[in-house]
């Protein structure tokens, strides 16, 4: 079964043109604007139980990738499908109300991802229990570090039984005793058949996780296939042999 599906999708931007004087709005009106084009004909599909990753440079369009596939954005072109509970971790603090406790965000986010309150109450001393944070649970999360944000934000997202787990290079973040604890759990749920979708820098994290990998540059796709296939390819900046991902 299909759980993520790309179909020629394209995303655009306005251009930021700052603050400016009446004078110089009223003459932008008149002119042509060029959008920012961050994603272009962009399609792939990623299927239950597969984990796949989205490599490229810096500004790429991973991001932007990732947002359309939780939700918080639509598609300027092109038809983007996700069936199934999306949890997403795309940037350390993101989904977090800096005044909450943090016993009061686990709910939040619950919440949000369609949990109940009794099965919210089912998994806390879980959540609790995997994130460290001990008593810090009753602390505002805006007195946080960025680790204890991390630690929080993972826990969450792996107890709310997601069908698709996105990460977004987060890992990176955090002492290796938890990094190490992060991925024993990825493999476990693994097993247990969800589907991830990874963002990573780190080729060697990609060969170990992922069966499958999209590269992209400037907003287009530029090579899908296996992991390996795509790293090889990335890694040599040989594009001579390389068929363009449509």
């Amino acid at each position: 079964m299909v759980l993520i599906e790309f179909d020629h999708v394209t995303k655009t931007f306005p251009h930021n043109r700052g603050s400016k004087l009446l004078r110089a709005h009223l003459l932008d009106s008149f002119r042509r604007k060029e959008d920012f084009r961050a994603l272009s004909d962009v399609s792939f599909q990623v299927s239950r139980g597969e984990s796949f990753a989205v490599i490229g440079r810096n500004g790429a369009g991973k991001s932007t990738l990732l947002s359309l596939v939780a939700g918080l954005c639509a598609p300027s072109e092109g038809t983007v499908r996700v069936n199934g509970r999306v949890a997403a971790l795309l940037e350390i603090g993101s989904g977090f109300h800096p005044d909450l406790t943090g016993r009061e965000n686990i709910y939040m986010n619950a919440a949000i991802l369609g949990f109940s309150r009794r099965r919210t109450n089912e998994r806390f001393k879980d959540i609790v229990e995997f994130s460290g944070l001990g008593d810090f649970i009753q602390e505002p999360v805006r007195t946080y570090s960025t680790g204890m944000m991390l630690r929080l934000a993972f826990s969450v997202a792996i107890h709310v039984d997601p069908d698709i787990l996105i990460i977004d290079e987060v890992l990176a973040v955090g002492d290796q005793e938890f990094q190490a604890k992060c991925l024993a759990r990825i493999y476990e749920l693994r097993r247990m058949g969800k589907t991830f979708l990874f963002v990573s820098h780190g080729a060697q994290l990609v060969r170990d996780l992922c069966d499958r990998a999209l590269w992209l540059d400037h907003g287009a796709g530029v090579l899908l296939g296996t992991a390996e296939e795509v790293l090889q390819a990335y890694s040599g900046g040989d594009l001579s042999a390389v068929q363009v991902a449509r």
